[in-house]
């Protein structure tokens, strides 16, 4: 008679699989970096088309100002809105829903002094 060698499980695949899974959810997943905490007004007509990488984003809240990612003041926002070049540039602009109408007024009129006429104002 022949002696029967005990059966053993081989893991090896199972963690090929489970390593492929982890990195099908990783590079799947969206990850959104939120400087400010905002939460924007509504829109029903409101949709964002042919955004590209380099637009410059201006966040908003009632104390805070966000430039790139970058926390600002309104002189700072001033000046690097001055050394834009390239008037046709698109500034998209977050802006909190509980933020007073003169701080938006602030930050619209450093846009139209510098010439920065290509406006998207997010909404949800």
């Amino acid at each position: 008679m022949k002696r029967r060698e005990p059966l053993n499980l081989d893991l090896t695949p199972l963690i090929d699989i489970v390593f492929i899974i982890i990195v099908f959810f990783l590079v799947t997943s969206t990850f959104k970096e939120k400087i400010l905490n905002l939460t924007l007004p509504k829109s029903k007509s409101a949709t964002i088309n042919d955004i590209k990488q380099k637009e410059v984003i201006i966040e908003l809240n009632s104390k805070d100002i966000v430039y790139n990612k970058e926390k600002i003041d309104l002189v700072k926002l001033s000046n690097r809105l001055e050394k834009i070049k390239d008037k046709s540039k698109t500034i998209i602009l977050k802006v909190d829903k509980n933020v007073k109408y003169q701080r938006l007024v602030s930050v619209l009129d450093l846009l139209k002094l510098n010439d920065l006429n290509n406006l998207a104002i997010v909404t949800k």
